[in-house]
């Protein structure tokens, strides 16, 4: 089904690239944090810029923590194959859960601006991917020993 360059020496399916992609946007408070900790001049008006109310922030952490721990396990997979078969749907529910949030954010009365309309079309399209993937979903598949 595969080419053999989509292999790794192991004989498991490489990761795709999109997929790393879509865990960083998963952990993008995560990754904010870190720019803001990075920036220290400029690390408050950035915060400020995305998260204008400090709870939203705090908030935006928790469904980070899957992608975050998805960079962890990610290498290691061939060591807990059922845990790794199982995390492609906890990165599904996590982006279920950011997309109600965003939506129920936006319904609360949050302006809708250029940044949170790309940031629900960026959520609405990683969920797609995620649930939709062939070679993602081959890629969580029980890895060859």
């Amino acid at each position: 089904m595969y080419s053999p360059s989509d292999y790794d020496v192991h004989g498991n399916l490489k990761t795709p690239f999109l997929f790393w992609c879509i865990l960083l946007f998963q952990a993008r408070t995560w990754f904010l944090l870190v720019l803001a900790g990075a920036s220290r001049q400029q690390g408050e008006a950035l915060l400020a810029l995305f998260y204008p109310e400090r709870d939203n922030f705090w908030l935006g952490l928790l469904p980070g923590i899957p992608a975050a721990l998805a960079f962890v396990i990610g290498g290691r997979r061939h060591l807990w194959p059922g845990l790794w078969a199982a995390w492609r749907w906890v990165l599904i529910v996590a982006q279920v859960a950011v997309l109600v949030w965003q939506i129920l954010v936006i319904y609360q009365g949050e302006e809708l601006s250029g940044v949170t309309l790309a940031l629900l079309t960026g959520d609405v399209f990683a969920l797609w991917w995620l649930a939709t993937n062939r070679r993602l979903r081959d890629y969580f598949s029980a890895q060859r020993e």
